[in-house]
């Protein structure tokens, strides 16, 4: 298969044993591995599906069900068909035209359903020929199925016949095959996803499928899809059988959502054409007068993108904009304080762009980056917004005061913000500090972390209202050696003393501190443990009565991620590792993550395994009933005495099994 898609990759040369003068290894072109077909997806499924956990196994369906909706929003399918069995296989089905069978003319030995199952980038969606809109752009998406699943046979009803052919990762085990006639048509798409990479433990969760089902249909509004399932593998209320259709799309949804809650004003639904012939944009908000959480769910050709992008810009912008020019229009003044998100911060909405051409940050199509979706969507929904506001003037009325509101309120929270931020000032906290808004020190933390690289992923994950982080520039000073000058001309503990507000040495006092708790969060390593153990000396020495009130943490971050089909589990050392691996994932094939440390995690790592306080586990410093042997240990291991230390290593050398260097 020379003339498919190929993808050369150079290996990392790593040094072959020596016997002192110098490496055998050499970097020529046998060292250029070249990955063929779909071998770039087996070996590297994560840049193709995000992963292989959960959300990456549920990706293939709705890789599939995405280009069944393509056919349906075409105007070519008006059923689709969707079935999980009990051993774990989807079949997803639809009326639609069917893939074409005949040769491809670039490749005449094989059909043109080969071609789109075994090639990458492949498809009939690069341009507007065969579909206007679609979710499917990159031509890569039932080509992964395939690749990623050890069975997978799909059938053809077209023009009169019915075509099968079977595949096994990624690879046709045998011709196409005419197997009758029919008077059918559509596509029928069954796979089981491969254990060598999801793991003999990975199953499909009826209950995630159903939703996802149940949400194509409301994007689609000309769509019926039928949800069937095994009842043996439910769990819990997910219906055996089901069929979506409705009449109303996203506001039926909408409505489906709020269930009763109750409304300022009435849902702002519709849907409007694009300028220039580029599509159209369907919209549904309402809300809520009850101070709980919105939402607003986007998509993009009926493609989730939970991270939004231009289109939910677009939205906002032409919200914001409609209000504002209301209440100028009724004379209220006040109206020119609300922002978008005072507008769309309160609501609850969804919003369906069908764009010709969307432009995407990443193959998992999370957020949507089309430039012109913010101008196009804007223009569309404002002239209705426009128009709602004008026909419903009380409630109008009522929704412009309930932004000001809105508006007024943040502004006061700003007022705190930047009366906390003014006292920083005249306090001169370190540049450094990320604050948090938060005025008095009941419920705050402040993370003390190594380096600025953590301490950028640590304001990524934290709490803006209650957590703060100061970076701090590797190893501090000892302070169990150091002179009293070199202590009191040290910036970095200087920078340290002022943020936490309490003072240091005799002057300390705990009841001035500005923060509830102090976390100490460093690498999982043995340089995170020496900085800790710098830091417990400086607080027990220096600030005495911030450990023995028991307000001072130790965070616990990962070293290990450990991961096998849907589940992930981390682990904090060696040990952890191996006894998750050995009890959670015994017999599969697991995939093991090592952080090399806190700034390389993502921010939602950190956050969910180290600073949620819902999530994590932190380490309390107590020394209570031992305050005395704590200062002698320091003193011991942390004083001027190299002598102590080196007995101390001595002492207890034999008790250690594994050495970190």
């Amino acid at each position: 298969m020379s003339d498919l898609f190929s993808l050369a990759t150079a290996r990392e040369a790593k040094p072959a044993k020596s016997s002192g003068r110098g490496t055998t290894n050499t970097y020529d072109a046998s060292a250029i591995e070249v990955l063929e077909g779909l071998e770039p997806v087996r070996r590297r499924p994560g840049m193709y599906i995000g992963g292989t956990d959960e959300p990456a196994l549920h990706h293939l369906v709705a890789e599939v069900l995405d280009n069944a909706m393509d056919e349906a929003v075409a105007g070519h399918a008006s059923n689709i068909w969707i079935a999980l069995s009990a051993d774990n296989r989807v079949e997803v089905r639809d009326n639609g035209r069917g893939i074409p069978v005949d040769p491809h003319p670039k490749f005449p030995k094989q059909s043109a359903l080969e071609v789109i199952l075994t090639t990458l980038h492949s498809g009939g969606k690069f341009s507007d020929k065969a579909y206007a809109t679609s979710g499917g752009l990159h031509g890569v998406g039932v080509s992964v199925v395939n690749a990623l699943s050890d069975d997978l046979h799909v059938q053809v009803m077209r023009d009169g016949h019915v075509w099968s052919q079977h595949y096994s990762r990624g690879a046709p085990q045998g011709k196409i095959k005419n197997t009758g006639k029919t008077r059918d048509r559509g596509t029928s798409i069954i796979f089981h996803p491969d254990p060598e990479i999801f793991g003999a433990a990975a199953r499909f969760k009826p209950e995630r499928l159903y939703r996802m089902a149940r949400s194509k249909a409301y994007l689609h509004r000309g769509v019926t899809i039928h949800w069937k399932c095994d009842p043996k593998i439910i769990k819990d209320q997910t219906p055996a059988e089901d069929t979506f259709h409705f009449a109303g799309g996203i506001r039926d949804y909408l409505e489906s959502e709020l269930d009763g809650r109750p409304l300022i004003g009435r849902i702002f639904s519709g849907t409007a054409d694009l300028a220039d012939n580029m599509g159209r944009v369907e919209w549904a908000v309402a809300w809520p007068d009850d101070h709980e959480d919105g939402f607003l769910n986007t998509y993009c050709n009926t493609v989730p993108t939970p991270e939004g992008g231009t289109h939910e810009a677009g939205l906002r912008a032409a919200l914001a904009r409609g209000i504002k020019a209301y209440g100028d229009r009724t004379g209220n003044k006040k109206s020119g304080i609300i922002t978008a998100e005072d507008v769309v911060g309160a609501a609850s909405g969804i919003l369906s762009l069908f764009l010709r051409n969307p432009q995407f940050q990443g193959q998992t199509k999370e957020k949507l980056a089309s430039a012109e979706a913010t101008r196009l969507v804007d223009n569309a929904v404002k002239d209705h917004f426009d128009h709602w506001l004008t026909d419903n003037p009380k409630e109008s009325t009522a929704l412009l005061e309930f932004f000001i509101e809105r508006a007024e309120e943040r502004a006061r929270k700003k007022n705190e913000k930047e009366s906390r931020k003014g006292a920083a000032r005249r306090q001169r906290l370190p540049g450094k500090l990320a604050d948090c808004t938060r005025a008095e020190p009941e419920g705050t933390e402040i993370f003390l972390v190594e380096g600025d690289s953590a301490g950028g992923s640590a304001k990524q994950a934290r709490a803006r209202d209650t957590q703060a982080i100061l970076p701090l520039r590797g190893k501090i000073l000892n302070v169990a050696n150091a002179t009293g000058e070199k202590l009191e001309n040290n910036k970095e503990l200087a920078d340290l003393v002022t943020a936490l507000g309490g003072g240091s040495g005799r002057q300390f006092d705990v009841n001035k501190l500005r923060y509830e708790r102090i976390i100490i969060m460093t690498d999982a390593d043995v340089d995170g443990a020496h900085i800790a153990s710098l830091l417990i000396t400086f607080f027990f020495l220096q600030m005495r009565e911030l450990v023995s009130s028991g307000r001072l943490y130790l965070a616990q971050p990962p070293l290990y991620r450990v991961a096998a089909g849907g589940k992930s589990i981390y682990a904090r050392d060696e040990a952890e590792r191996d006894k998750i691996i050995a009890h959670e994932f015994k017999g599969h094939r697991t995939e093991i993550s090592r952080f090399k440390g806190l700034g390389e995690m993502m921010p939602a790592q950190l956050k969910e395994t180290t600073m949620d306080p819902a999530r994590r586990s932190l380490i309390r410093v107590d020394m209570t009933d031992a305050e005395k042997a704590a200062g002698d240990m320091i003193e011991r291991l942390m004083g001027k005495s190299a002598e102590s230390r080196f007995q101390f290593i001595q002492e207890n050398a034999q008790f250690v099994s594994a050495l970190d260097v």
